[in-house]
């Protein structure tokens, strides 16, 4: 397996990769690479979407001539508080945003699950991922709401202190599969006013159906195993 920096050759293989569609793992198996090197060679320059190997490959190169090291790691931050993204980080980054998840609320999530305690204030978040305090609120905001992550107040300082722990496991899919259960009720309702016997209420009735027996499922087993996360 090959080591060092990507070669300008197998930048242009990535950029091929993505204008097929492959995923990064086909793409890195075909280099004979991590996968999480592609990930990271992708995420840093423009994304899936915005990649251009010529430009990266010069980026690679000015990072290179300059020579700038890393700076140190804080005690009890994934990467310091000003450090950057490790490649175990940009990795799940990488594996959520491709599951759907927006990048920078990817990012607030994978930097809570691997801080020392689980927990960050606003203001360390927006120091540790070196991003706007609104870009923050816009991804906590959003994680609280899918049951990702709590918030708790500190009454000494008066701020917000943004917890992640082992139950937002299952909160979070009870807050999924409330969303899903929703969808398939209405559908199955949507069904009985187009009729059951039209082949639209068919189609809506089969759908919520099968929707809503799999999220019912779903939930008995997240009860059945909370257990785990105790």
């Amino acid at each position: 397996m090959p080591g060092g920096r990507l070669t300008q050759q197998e930048r242009r293989r990535i950029a091929a990769g993505l204008a097929e569609g492959l995923p990064y793992a086909e793409i890195a198996r075909r280099l004979g690479r991590p996968t999480s090197t592609v990930s990271r060679e992708v995420g840093r320059n423009g994304g899936p979407g915005g990649y251009r190997p010529q430009q990266a490959h010069q980026e690679t190169l000015r990072r290179a001539r300059r020579g700038t090291p890393a700076p140190p790691r804080a005690a009890g931050t994934p990467g310091g508080a000003t450090g950057g993204a490790t490649e175990t980080e940009e990795e799940i980054v990488e594996l959520a945003v491709r599951s759907g998840m927006p990048r920078m609320t990817a990012r607030v999530h994978v930097a809570l699950l691997l801080s020392e305690d689980g927990s960050c204030t606003a203001a360390e978040l927006t120091r540790r991922l070196k991003v706007s305090p609104a870009s923050v609120s816009v991804a906590v905001n959003f994680l609280v709401q899918q049951g990702y992550v709590r918030r708790e107040r500190d009454p000494r300082r008066r701020r917000d202190i943004y917890v992640i722990d082992d139950d937002a496991w299952y909160h979070s899919i009870v807050v999924s599969s409330r969303q899903t259960l929703d969808s398939a009720r209405a559908a199955i309702t949507a069904a009985e006013e187009f009729g059951p016997d039209s082949p639209v209420g068919q189609r809506l009735a089969r759908a919520g159906t099968f929707l809503e027996r799999v999220v019912l499922d779903m939930r008995a087993s997240a009860d059945r195993w909370r257990t785990l996360l105790a």
